[in-house]
Parts: structure tokens; C-alpha cells; sequence
């Protein structure tokens, strides 16, 4: 490569060199293993050459430019003679289906733990320090790279796509390979089922040769002796591989019911310690997977079919999911576990017809014109699916959260993708299941194509919390996945934007009348600008910048190869800066226009960009364009790059405007209530915290007292626990009649026997008797919450397990 990495920066790395070849499509055959905690199995990747670099019409050969004055250096392979292993004969009647209920091959035996025992023979390649980003170096052989962490891979095979029976339709000359796929990966959008099913056949057949491999830190480099060109070399390639318990991409845990599951998430490193595959967005293809795994399981994944168990042997299952829209790898997402679908209630077809529609926008969102997109099956060219405002859903959860899912979460969801499509029209993705994730996800919640994951903290308190973070992740499908940032560091695109439409699409939900709308949104930037002023000072001024890259932005090597900057950053997980900064310029942007204005050019933009990779300025270019001349006020691309997104700090605009923004009632109402209770925490507390504490403690011994009058059983080892921690600061033991007791002492922590049986009607106890805080926080819930707000104290002992 052109640029030394040291994987120890803070810069992620992507090696893939997409301007070479570029994967169009995964299949992806893999077997999940709970006790073991690995994913294992097969990928058959279908490659084209890349577009970067056309055919020279002198030559039939195509050339590239060296990426490094200093050529690669591989030590002389000796031949490898490993035999060939989990390969699948193809037999002229076997269909899609066939390929959902195979099994699983005869497994390698070569080294679970990491590569083959040794990897230098094994291969045939040198160590990866003498390897480097090859196009064509004279006599060089040709190298693949791929975006590869924390993998074991096992074997690598170039696979016989020619043997497939009926794959001879595809070309005249049935023995070259590379031909079939790329007339395979060419089909039209309306033979899509036929282009999978002979995906699905290809990915099966019997291997051709095994091909020499390396891996390193962060790639998989693949070669074929005596191929110097991207386009001589295999276009469909199977990689026998497994995962390792501790992988970035995979998270191995337990959900809140204590079951086991496995799920992928949105890590720094995405999904190269899943699958090999090529990371930089520029990469789209289309997958489908057949995933198989214990009975008990459910396997959710992007894909846009519901996908259904098939049965393959007792106890085990196999599911199968596809994609045919492109994307970057980086959106597939996985979730293995024992999810309980929780089922809306059943509405009929007249009801949804007949719902009341929540958008002054009423425009006809089925725009004429050809998608700019490479071509795939767009539901916006689908007249049916431009009027369809609530796609189908399925929502899961482990078994204890299913009520809280019914109660909370399934009521929200029509609303909320009905006021996404009056916002920005069709949907660009045909159906949506939302998992709520274990306790672990560190997150409020992550979209990815067809699958949207949230924390079980959305299912608390009011619908408020769940409705925005739900309008959050829907308003993902369009800026996000639908479009995405040709460059990951522009994360403002996508994030910036979903902060700004979840308001909007959450008052609509609401159906809140315009005035009540525009207050809430007022109360929320007002709180945004609060947070934005707290991150502003507590992080590095280079961490505050939403286009790091300035005009390099969107530049790659000659290979395709990048670093995202600050990619490795830990700290940069806790960050919000790219959603608060982003949403400040679009609403400053949208105040600007008018919100008619505004988003009348957003649904002009999301149908002329959806299906594609954009930058900064193909937002901002296109906006100015819409704005009269008169009306532009002076604002540039320029003006916006120097003011919003290449500088640290807090935007100068942004700060003019809230100098001079008149604060609407309800932020008022709001900051008068803050201000309040700051008063109240600034006085002297010595006297009111010790007046705090009798009240408290005369309420924790009244609630004892009804424990034991009332022989509640079960929280006798609560009042236990009361007397042992707190009644050591009482005042002596009184009798009922309220006079000092002068019986028989038993300790000071006890009442003594008279007293107890006077006072109780029963025994003393022959062990200090039962408690009452955590009790009180268990069994009469209002009174913590009087305690805590009114009073200003948690009472000790009480967790946070409890709240």
C-alpha cells in the first residue's frame, strides 16, 4: 500500500482494493455454535472487475498504475497439495429451496484456533510484511485484498461455476469461468429470483483449485499463481473460515431471560471479524445467507424476506435470508438468540385504508424519471409500494420483555412509519423486525437494512423515550442505508439527519397540533444545545469536526484502499457530535427555507439519491440550487464547509441564533422548574437532612410495622435487615402509650419481648426481626419516588437494579 498503517493509531484501516475488483454479491453458508461461541462455515464471494480502470481499446488486458515505487517481494511458493474439503456436487434438479436445507460440510481439522499450523507453507505467500496492495507489477501476481479481523480462515478455492448444470445459458463458451459471472452478476432487476437461485447453485459447486492466501492484522490477501490481472483472476472464490469467541464484530452474551444469543453490531471494525469481505461503502453488493442453529433459536438477519425455519434434523434448524437491493457489507446484521415474537393485533386491509394520514404534505411522492442507482428491484419505481405507508413488521424479545414489547413498543410502530412516509414518501425497504438486544447493546439503538435493534431502556417510563428512538432508527432506512456517506467520516449524514427527522416524524406520530409540535421541537434543541455545549468543552478539538478530511474527503488510494480517521478512538463511541452538530446546521438549513420549503426538496432529494453514496456537497449543491438567488441570504457550500462542518467548536451561526431566539412557554415552563429545584439544592442542608432523616426513618419503622402486624412473610428479612442497619439510631424503646421502656433490655438493636408483644400482638423473635427499605422500594414503588424527588434522597440500600 501507498500508506504505512500501524494498527495501533486511532485510524481504522481499509485494505479491500476496491478500484481493482469489487464483490457484487455473498453467499454465505455458516453454522452458529453456542457452546463453542464461534460461527462457522463457508462464503462464496462473485467478483467484476472494477470500474476504475477501463479497458485500454490497444490492449485486452487491463493495466493499472503502481501504488508503490518499491515492488512486492513473495518468496517461491512450493506446491500445496492440502486436500479439498466441503465441497457439494450440484445435480441438474436442485432448486432454490435445496440450497436452504443443505448441511453442513466435512469440517477442516487443520487448527481451530487460528490459520493452518503453518501458515507460510501452508499458503505459500511470505509473511504479510513483504505483501503489498498489488494491481499489476510487471510479473507480479494479481492480489485480492479483503477487509479480514480477528478470523481463522481455513482454505480458499476458486470455484467451478462452469459445472453447474443450465449455467451453460450464460455464455457460449461454457469453460471460462469469469465469463459466466460476469454475465451471472449482469442480469436485468426483473430476473432477480433466477440470478439468486443460480447464485445459490454456483456457491455449491465443486472446487477448482486452491488458492494461495496470507493474513494479517487487518486483511486477507488472496493470489493465483500466474494471474497478473484483476480480470484473469477467479471471479467466484469459496473461503472456508471460522469466527473467534472474542471477535469486535460478534458479541457472545446471555439476554434478560438468561438464554444465550449472539448478535452483530454496529462495532468500529463493522463486520470483518464476521465474514472476509470488502469494508470501504463504495462496495455494494447483495447477499443471502443460510444460517443454521439449534431448534430453540430464532435467526433474525437483513434481508428482505421474513424468513421461516426449515426443520433439517432433530434439533437443529436452518433459515435463509436475501438482500437484492446493494449495499455496503458493513450494513449486515445478524441476531441469533431464543427471540419470542410478540404480534401486533390483527387489522384488516379497510382499516389501514382508512387511516387517517398525519402529513400536510399530500404531494404524489411517484416522481417520473429513471433511479440514478445501478439497477436493482427499487420500490420506487413499485406504484404500489410508493403509497404504502406501513410496511409489515415483526417485533422480538426475549421472553420476560414480551409484555413490556406489547404494552410499549407494538402500538408505536404504525404510527411512526406512517409519519416517516408522509414525511419523505416510500419506504425503501419492504419490511422491518425490531429486536429489543440484551442488557449489554451499548447503545439506545442501531438500523440496518429490514432489522432494527433497541435497548431495553426504550421500554421504560412513557411512550416519549421508545417513540423517538423508534422514529430515530426508521428515519435510518433513508439516511443512512438507502443513502449512505461515500466516506465514513461524514457520519453527519447520517446521523445528523436521523436526529432531525425523529422529531419531526414523532410529533406527526403524535398527531400533535402545530403550535404543541413546535414547542416540543423548541424543548428538545434546547436541550440538544445544552448537550452540545458540554461536548464542546469536555473533548479534543480534532474529535469536533465533521469533515476531518476537508477537500480530501472521499479520496482513496489507487487501490480503493483508505483510513478512516479516528476510527479506533474509543472515545469516539461516546461522542454525539456528529448528531448534535449535524442536526443544528439542517435545522438551521430548514428555518432558513421554511419547513414547506425544506422538506419538499428533501423528498426531491431522497428520490434522486436513494441507492447511492453521496458527499457533503451533493447535499449541500442541491439545496442551494432549489433556493431563489434572493433568498440564498449568502449562504454557499463554502460558507457552510468552513462555518458547520470543518471547524471544531460550536458553529458562530448556531451561536447567533441562540443568543437571539426567543424561548417558547414550554422551554420557559421548563427552565423555571430547573431553576427552582437548583435553589433548593443551593441552600443549607444540615438542619432540613436531619429532619429528612427522622421523617424517613419513622416511615421505614411504619412499614416494618405493617409487616409484622400483618405477618407478610415475604418481607420479613427486609425488616431483619431494618433493625440490624438501622435501628441502632433510634431513640430508646417506647411502649405503645408512648412512655420510655423499662423492661428488660435485649441489645440495642431489638425492642425488648414486652414491648414487642404489646406492640405486635405476637413474640419477640429469636433473631433481629425483618427490615424495610428495600421493601418499600419493592412493594410501594411511590413512595421512593416522593423520597427521592421531594425529599432529594436515595435511601441506602437501594440499588440501581431497582430503579
Amino acid at each position: 500500500m501507498d500508506i504505512k498503517l500501524d494498527p495501533s493509531r486511532d485510524d481504522l484501516p481499509l485494505m479491500a482494493n476496491t478500484s481493482h475488483i469489487l464483490v457484487k454479491h455473498y453467499v454465505l453458508d455458516l453454522d452458529v455454535d453456542f457452546e463453542s461461541q464461534i460461527i462457522e462455515g463457508t462464503i462464496v464471494l462473485f467478483f467484476e472487475s472494477g470500474n476504475k480502470f477501463k479497458k485500454q481499446s490497444s490492449s485486452t488486458e487491463e493495466t493499472y498504475p503502481s501504488e508503490s515505487n518499491k515492488a512486492c517481494k513473495f518468496r517461491t511458493p512450493e506446491p500445496c497439495h492440502i486436500p479439498v474439503t466441503n465441497t457439494r456436487t450440484v445435480s441438474s434438479k436442485m432448486g432454490y429451496n435445496d440450497f436452504v436445507i443443505c448441511g453442513k460440510g466435512e469440517k477442516d481439522t487443520s487448527g481451530k484456533d487460528g490459520n493452518h499450523d503453518n501458515q507460510e507453507q501452508a499458503s505459500g505467500i511470505s509473511s504479510s510484511k513483504y505483501c503489498c496492495d498489488a494491481g499489476n507489477h510487471g510479473s507480479e501476481d494479481f492480489l485480492l485484498v479483503l477487509d479480514c479481523c480477528d478470523l481463522s480462515v481455513l482454505k480458499v478455492e476458486e470455484v467451478d461455476v462452469a459445472a453447474v448444470p443450465g449455467i451453460e445459458k450464460f455464455t457460449r463458451s461454457p469453460k471460462l469461468r469469469n465469463q459466466i459471472v460476469c454475465e451471472l452478476v449482469a442480469l436485468p432487476a426483473d430476473r432477480w429470483r433466477e440470478q439468486l437461485d443460480y447464485y445459490a447453485r454456483c456457491s455449491q459447486a465443486p472446487g477448482c483449485g486452491e488458492l494461495l492466501f496470507d493474513i494479517d492484522t487487518w486483511s486477507l490477501q488472496i493470489r493465483k499463481t500466474g494471474v497478473q490481472t484483476a480480470t484473469d483472476f477467479p471471479h467466484a472464490i469459496r473461503i472456508q473460515y471460522t469466527t473467534k469467541p472474542q471477535g469486535r464484530s460478534v458479541t457472545w452474551t446471555s439476554d434478560q431471560s438468561g438464554r444465550p444469543c449472539v448478535y452483530t453490531m454496529g462495532s468500529p471494525i463493522n463486520n470483518r471479524a464476521l465474514f472476509p469481505c470488502q469494508e470501504p461503502p463504495v462496495a455494494m453488493s447483495t447477499w443471502q445467507a443460510t444460517v443454521r442453529a439449534a431448534a430453540s433459536f430464532v435467526v433474525l438477519m437483513s434481508g428482505e424476506n421474513s424468513a421461516k425455519p426449515t426443520q433439517l434434523r432433530e434439533g437443529c434448524s436452518s433459515w435463509h435470508y436475501y438482500v437484492t437491493m446493494p449495499m455496503p457489507a458493513s450494513t449486515f446484521t445478524i441476531a441469533v438468540g431464543s427471540w419470542t415474537e410478540t404480534k401486533p393485533e390483527i387489522c384488516s386491509s379497510d382499516d389501514l385504508a382508512t387511516e387517517k394520514s398525519f402529513s400536510p404534505f399530500e404531494a404524489d411522492f411517484r416522481y417520473v424519471g429513471v433511479c440514478g442507482h445501478m439497477e436493482y428491484p427499487c420500490r420506487f419505481q413499485n406504484a404500489s409500494a410508493t403509497t404504502q405507508e406501513i410496511i409489515p413488521h415483526r417485533v422480538f424479545a426475549p421472553v420476560c420483555l414480551k409484555g413490556a414489547c406489547q404494552e410499549t413498543l407494538l402500538p408505536l410502530i404504525p404510527p411512526c412509519l406512517s409519519a416517516a412516509h408522509s414525511v419523505l414518501g416510500t419506504h425503501p425497504f419492504s419490511r422491518l423486525d425490531v429486536l429489543i438486544v440484551p442488557a449489554n447493546f451499548p447503545s439506545l439503538g442501531m438500523a440496518s437494512p429490514h432489522l432494527v435493534f433497541l435497548s431495553q431502556s426504550t421500554l421504560t417510563g412513557m411512550s416519549q423515550f421508545c417513540g423517538t428512538r423508534l422514529c430515530h432508527e426508521i428515519a435510518h432506512a433513508w439516511f443512512g442505508l438507502a443513502i449512505g456517506a461515500r466516506d465514513w467520516t461524514e457520519e453527519w449524514l447520517s446521523e445528523g439527519f436521523a436526529t432531525h427527522l425523529e422529531d419531526v416524524f414523532w410529533a406527526k406520530a403524535q398527531q400533535l397540533a402545530p403550535h404543541e409540535a413546535r414547542e416540543q421541537r423548541e424543548l428538545r434543541a434546547c436541550l440538544r444545545w445544552r448537550r452540545l455545549q458540554d461536548e464542546v468543552r469536555n473533548s479534543p478539538e480534532d474529535m469536533q469536526v465533521l469533515r476531518p478530511n476537508k477537500e480530501k474527503t472521499g479520496h482513496v488510494s489507487d487501490s480503493g484502499s483508505s483510513v478512516i480517521k479516528h476510527g479506533l478512538n474509543p472515545d469516539k463511541v461516546f461522542m454525539q457530535v456528529h448528531y448534535l452538530k449535524g442536526y443544528f446546521l439542517l435545522r438551521f438549513l430548514a428555518r432558513r427555507l421554511g419547513d414547506d420549503t425544506y422538506f419538499s426538496f428533501l423528498r426531491k432529494f431522497v428520490h434522486k439519491f436513494h441507492g447511492q453514496l453521496i458527499l457533503s456537497q451533493d447535499f449541500l449543491q442541491m439545496l442551494l440550487e432549489s433556493i431563489p438567488e434572493e433568498r440564498r441570504l449568502e449562504l454557499s457550500v463554502e460558507n457552510i464547509f468552513q462555518d458547520w462542518l470543518e471547524s471544531s467548536g460550536i458553529p458562530q451561526p448556531l451561536q447567533r441564533e441562540r443568543l437571539a431566539g426567543a424561548e417558547c412557554g414550554l422551554v420557559r415552563q421548563v427552565s423555571a422548574e430547573v431553576a427552582k429545584w437548583v435553589r433548593v439544592n443551593r441552600r443549607p442542608r444540615k438542619r432540613k437532612r436531619k429532619e429528612t432523616e427522622e421523617v424517613l426513618e419513622k416511615v421505614r419503622h411504619r412499614w416494618c410495622e405493617l409487616v409484622v402486624k400483618h405477618k407478610y412473610t415475604e418481607a420479613y428479612r427486609h425488616v431483619e435487615r431494618f433493625l440490624q442497619e438501622d435501628q441502632g439510631k433510634r431513640s430508646p424503646c417506647k411502649e405503645p402509650t408512648g412512655s420510655t421502656c423499662v423492661h428488660e433490655p435485649v441489645g440495642r438493636r431489638f425492642p425488648c419481648r414486652l414491648c414487642w408483644a404489646a406492640a405486635y400482638g405476637g413474640q419477640h423473635p429469636a433473631t433481629p426481626c425483618p427490615p424495610a427499605w428495600l421493601s418499600v422500594v419493592v412493594h410501594v414503588p411511590w413512595l421512593l419516588s416522593a423520597a427521592g424527588s421531594w425529599l432529594q434522597l436515595v435511601p441506602v440500600g437501594v440499588t440501581s437494579a431497582c430503579l
